[in-house]
């Protein structure tokens, strides 16, 4: 983030190296709170870009900083908190952007009035700027799912609580049930992330501005609500014995996350997620615990893809090379456990050829051969005879 214009090959601008980086949503927002008060004013400058992830101290730091770059943009972003301000730039700005301001900047009371006249109260039910009586309004309006939304809000009264714990909609009975434990907002930020996405989802953890504690962690892990072991579940600090817990819960949302989320996660869970919910697999299979070995069970599977992954096990005494499906043969082709000699003939069907070429049991002899012959444009694989004169490239 500190790259001089051009980097060290001249192939890209300083801001195309930013932009590259910023997109691969590889910077975590702690780290913008931490560079608020380095010493390269360019990292202060991204610092003031997340200006609402910022302590007070820090955002006046950076409004009265020594260098002209820095305070400019902390001008440039400090709108955000400004009500007034955010009223003014509102109608400027696009309308995929419309629902960050209304759920995040500081609004005046005659925006949240609009908000109330157009019906577009949603945002506002997780905007912490709002005045306690929008929250209250918000507490009891018509719309199950807008009470559903503010019900765990961390600011929400007491007798608000109350109420909403004997609404007739099931889902924000659920959410005013989990109101003792958002006593902070990092900690609703942490519920919210996780909240109605479902065995399935594919989305990536966020991570938090701010934290919540361990103990916080413990606590969800050890909940009678499912939602907060889900967050407990969901993070990659959890203990080793909450780990053990959480992996036998009856919630299978909770094992999921677990198997999907922290590195400490069994291979057998992480086998039990691969096998049940296809839509994790390609995350699944890159995780340094998945196991490889010992999956002659599954050899038999209906399912194709659970078959290829048996099918490569290296520690199978006969991989399947004829099964019906082209991705398992091509697995079993290239299990390293055959032969060179099984090689052979399975290079020479079209059916398994490209996975027998894969395997890294291939003789170094072999891969010159068939090299050679690709090179030269020949079509059919080279047989023993070939190989013993085939001359390495």
């Amino acid at each position: 983030m500190t790259a001089q214009d051009g980097g060290e090959d001249g192939m890209l601008t300083e801001h195309e190296i930013v932009q590259e980086l910023v997109s691969s949503r590889q910077i975590p927002l702690s780290f913008y709170r931490s560079m608020a008060g380095h010493e390269h004013p360019r990292l202060r400058v991204h610092a003031a870009w997340r200006w609402q992830s910022l302590t007070p101290e820090q955002r006046d730091g950076l409004l009265n900083d020594p260098d002209p770059a820095v305070r400019e943009a902390a001008q440039e972003s400090s709108w955000e908190l400004d009500p007034q301000a955010v009223e003014a730039k509102l109608p400027s700005i696009g309308s995929h952007s419309k629902g960050f301001v209304l759920g995040t900047c500081a609004l005046s009371s005659a925006l949240v009035e609009q908000c109330f006249a157009d019906g577009t109260v949603l945002c506002l039910t997780w905007n912490r700027h709002i005045p306690a009586d929008a929250v209250a309004r918000l507490a009891r309006h018509p719309d199950a799912k807008v009470r559903e939304m503010v019900a765990a809000r961390p600011d929400l009264g007491p007798d608000l609580v109350t109420e909403l714990r004997e609404d007739p909609d099931e889902d924000v009975r659920m959410r005013a049930r989990l109101h003792p434990f958002p006593r902070t907002w990092a900690e609703y930020e942490a519920i919210q992330r996780v909240m109605g996405h479902g065995p399935d989802c594919v989305c990536p953890i966020t991570d938090l501005a701010t934290e919540p504690s361990p103990d916080w962690f413990a606590a969800c892990a050890a909940s009678e609500e499912p939602v907060l072991r889900r967050v407990a579940a969901s993070w990659l600090g959890l203990p080793a014995e909450l780990v053990a817990t959480l992996a036998q819960d009856d919630d299978e949302e909770v094992r999921i996350r677990l198997a999907c989320h922290h590195p400490l996660a069994s291979p057998h869970l992480l086998l039990d997620v691969f096998v049940t919910h296809p839509a994790h697999r390609p995350h699944l299979l890159t995780l340094p615990a998945f196991p490889r070995a010992g999956l002659t069970g599954l050899i038999g599977h209906p399912d194709p893809e659970v078959r290829a992954l048996a099918a490569a096990d290296p520690t199978l005494p006969a991989p399947r090379v004829d099964d019906p499906d082209e991705p398992v043969r091509r697995a079993a082709a290239a299990n390293p456990s055959l032969t060179p000699q099984a090689l052979e003939a399975l290079l020479a069907d079209p059916r398994t050829a490209e996975g027998a070429a894969a395997n890294p049991s291939l003789p170094v002899t072999l891969m010159h051969a068939l090299l050679d012959r690709c090179l030269n444009g020949a079509a059919t694989p080279p047989t023993a005879a070939s190989r013993r004169h085939a001359t390495p490239t």
